[in-house]
């Protein structure tokens, strides 16, 4: 692991428990001397990426914003998508997610949530797990026989927890019948009560970029149906991928996936 690389994993130790970080949390993060420690935070400070606050701890900086207003204009994924959530949304007046994901997470990337009846449980950056909820499933069933290997490798205990197969060949199973389905529905596992329908998004090479849920209560998906639920979601998304592969053509810049990855090497012992 590069000196790069421990200073960047610095930012794993921030999540909604922890918002600010000392020099002792990254001493024990890093391993490192005091000095080496103190320098890394220094150099994230001076490109804003952090910034020193009371209590000499340090918290997020400025500079972290003004990426992410740049993401929300360029990013392919959100610009493409979002407009295509909203509109599906807003016609059948149900709640849709959008999400993508990176390492060992899923994130919400934007919200469509016209039925404001229902709380707004998600929010844009809120990270998931991979193994719990439609918005995670779809994507984890759509990654290659290579990536789901080194997941079971690395989550083996959180697969089986999640009844997702307790061995690679059970797991395999599960994720090939998820895949060909085209369309996962989870019945309460992120949130009781609430039934979550995904469906893949795909780059013009069919590698997943992320998925697009529907999100309602379970009364609401009983009316409706689920097979009409489930081919709301799987044309919106395949509306989605037709738009990423015109821009990708286009532009000759295509989205790019994320590659999962074991979690935070560092907190893990500088693991590789």
């Amino acid at each position: 692991m590069t000196s790069l690389d421990k200073m960047l994993g610095i930012l794993d130790l921030f999540d909604d428990d922890k918002v600010g970080v000392q020099l002792e949390d990254v001493m024990q993060l890093t391993r490192l001397s005091r000095a080496t420690a103190y320098r890394y935070l220094q150099s994230l400070s001076k490109a804003g990426v952090l910034a020193p606050a009371t209590g000499n701890t340090y918290v997020l900086g400025p500079r972290v914003i003004e990426l992410d207003r740049l993401m929300r204009l360029t990013d392919p994924l959100l610009t493409n998508a979002s407009p295509v959530m909203h509109e599906v949304a807003g016609a059948l007046r149900i709640n849709f997610m959008l999400c993508s994901y990176y390492g060992n997470k899923v994130m919400c990337a934007d919200l469509a949530w016209p039925d404001e009846s229902l709380t707004r449980f998600y929010e844009r950056g809120r990270p998931m797990p991979m193994f719990r909820g439609a918005m995670a499933k779809v994507i984890l069933s759509n990654l290659t026989p290579y990536q789901l290997r080194s997941i079971m490798l690395w989550h083996a205990d959180e697969i089986r927890a999640a009844g997702l197969g307790s061995n690679w060949d059970e797991f395999r199973t599960t994720m090939s019948r998820m895949r060909k389905e085209g369309c996962v529905v989870t019945h309460g596992e992120v949130i009781p009560d609430l039934v979550g329908i995904g469906a893949p998004i795909f780059d013009p090479d069919k590698r997943v970029l992320g998925s697009l849920v529907m999100i309602l209560r379970e009364e609401t998906f009983a009316h409706s149906g689920e097979e009409l639920m489930r081919r709301h979601v799987i044309d919106a998304a395949a509306r989605i991928d037709a738009k990423l592969a015109s821009v990708a053509e286009k532009t000759g810049m295509p989205a790019l996936p994320a590659r999962p990855r074991r979690g935070n090497v560092l907190r893990n012992g500088g693991a590789a």
